[in-house]
C-alpha cells in the first residue's frame, strides 16, 4: 500500500462514509465546489484511486460507479505505522511527549490514556 495524495485521501474519505457504488457526482456534491474542483479534476483523481487499487469502477450505461477495494481501517492503520516509523521512531512514548509538550493533549486525554493502558496491562 501507498500513502495517498492529500487530494485524493480527501476523495476516499467520502467514499468510506457513503454506501457504494459511488460516482463523481457524488463527490463533486460532496466536496467538488468546497475544493473548487472541475468535474475532470474529480473524475481525474477517480482514475487515480482506481489505478492505485483503492478503487473498483463499474459502467454501466453513461455512468461510472466505483466502490471501495482498501478499507478505511486498513489505509488508517497504514498511515498512522508510517507516521510513527517516520516522524516517533517507532515509540509510542515519544508520540505522546511530543503531544504533551505541546499542549495538544489534555488532561481528560491523558487520564483516558492511563486507563487504557492500565486495562490493557491487566
Amino acid at each position: 500500500m501507498k500513502k495517498l495524495p492529500e487530494a485524493e485521501f480527501e476523495i476516499m474519505k467520502i467514499v468510506w462514509e457513503s454506501n457504494p457504488p459511488i460516482t463523481t457526482g457524488i463527490i463533486m456534491r460532496e466536496i467538488g465546489s468546497e475544493k473548487g474542483w472541475k468535474i475532470q479534476t474529480v473524475v481525474s483523481l477517480m482514475q487515480r484511486l482506481t489505478e492505485r487499487g483503492f478503487l473498483r469502477s463499474e459502467k454501466k450505461a453513461k455512468e461510472r460507479f466505483y466502490y471501495p477495494t482498501v478499507e478505511k481501517d486498513a489505509y488508517l492503520s497504514f498511515e498512522t505505522e508510517h507516521f510513527m516509523k517516520l516522524y516517533h521512531k517507532n515509540s509510542f512514548m515519544n508520540l505522546v511527549g511530543t503531544l504533551y509538550k505541546s499542549d495538544t493533549i489534555s488532561n481528560e486525554d491523558l487520564a483516558s490514556l492511563i486507563k487504557w493502558v492500565e486495562e490493557k496491562r491487566d
